[in-house]
């Protein structure tokens, strides 16, 4: 082959791994910079006690934990295509479980991740903080459980990286939330978790539906306009107490039954996410539902200002319409 052809070709490959290197899949757009990337609209249901894949860690969930689900409020019908219905994380009744105790063993979250320093760096770096910070953020979070089945974006680790897609979980599902009510970590898997975003199209379900499952009851949890000084929660039994932020349980007080004791959630329009990136099949695949499934992207989740979780404000969010969802959201595929 002639030499001129021969540096033609080197810089044509040249080029060609440059695209690649620099596409926001796995190239450049990662959860530690802030990248998000979209999909086709797929969001995955999650029940309670399913890890699901690319799990963080072992499940933490303490099953001597129950909450009692509930529908909210002025939820009739499935919110507009790509609009979701948001409820305030400082809503009495929105989370429930056993008075004094925990619905996830936070220090042996803490332990799985120190003893896996890579999964503590990239748990860190979508929680956007170091991973020197993480016990104390994972302490500085409340353990409660889900009353109502709640849009989010799931990140999963896989490859030695966090993963991002879309999910919606299933009421009782044991999740830490920060001090403006907003759901951080899923226990079952050890997920980090934040706001759902929005999509390019109408998200369609994927997974299989849990009995009593319905898109017009899926929310997603907007941050309170101030930190919550008392979680308001619901026993199983209809007892209601207080959980006060970044307690175990051990200060739970009983409380009077709040004047509305089902959340009421309204319409929340979603912000467009940037432009994006393609998706990777995730490594077990759930059951398909109301449509066809794609995997989870490498991406990142909304930023935060403090150690506390990541920003208040991050909801972009839209939600289904499709088939069976409700929920705001992001773009990805799953992850657990």
């Amino acid at each position: 082959m002639p030499r001129v052809a021969i540096i033609a070709t080197a810089v044509v490959a040249a080029v060609i791994l440059a695209v690649v290197l620099s596409r926001p899949d796995n190239g450049g757009t990662g959860a530690s910079d802030g990248g998000t990337s979209t999909s086709s609209g797929e969001v995955f249901l999650q029940p309670a006690a399913d890890t699901g894949p690319d799990a963080f860690t072992e499940s933490t969930a303490e099953e001597k934990s129950s909450a009692s689900p509930v529908s909210p409020s002025g939820a009739t019908e499935p919110a507009p295509q790509n609009a979701v219905r948001g409820v305030t994380g400082d809503a009495p009744g929105l989370y429930g479980g056993t008075r004094n105790v925990a619905s996830c063993d936070v220090e042996k979250q803490i332990t799985y991740l120190e003893e896996a320093p890579d999964k503590q760096r990239a748990f860190a770096s979508v929680a956007r903080i170091e991973p020197s910070e993480v016990p104390a953020y994972l302490r500085s979070l409340t353990p409660v459980q889900l009353r109502m089945d709640t849009r989010v974006t799931n990140h999963g680790y896989k490859d030695g990286a966090p993963t991002s897609y879309q999910a919606v979980l299933q009421a009782r599902t044991a999740v830490l939330v920060d001090d403006r009510g907003v759901p951080r970590v899923r226990c079952a898997c050890g997920n980090p978790l934040s706001p759902p975003v929005a999509q390019k199209s109408a998200p369609r379900t994927t997974g299989e539906a849990w009995p009593g499952y319905k898109s017009s009851n899926v929310v997603m949890v907007t941050p309170a306009p101030k930190p919550v000084d008392a979680f308001v929660m619901c026993e199983p039994d209809g007892e209601w107490f207080e959980r006060r932020p970044g307690d175990t349980g051990k200060k739970d007080q009983k409380t009077q039954k709040p004047d509305k004791p089902s959340p009421s959630a309204s319409v929340t329009t979603p912000t467009a996410p940037p432009d994006t990136t393609t998706s990777q099949p995730p490594t077990s695949e759930p059951p398909t539902s109301d449509t066809d499934t794609t995997g989870p992207t490498t991406d990142a989740p909304p930023s935060s200002d403090t150690q506390q979780p990541p920003p208040d404000g991050d909801t972009g969010t839209d939600t289904d319409t499709g088939s069976d969802t409700g929920g705001a959201t992001s773009e990805e595929a799953p992850a657990s």
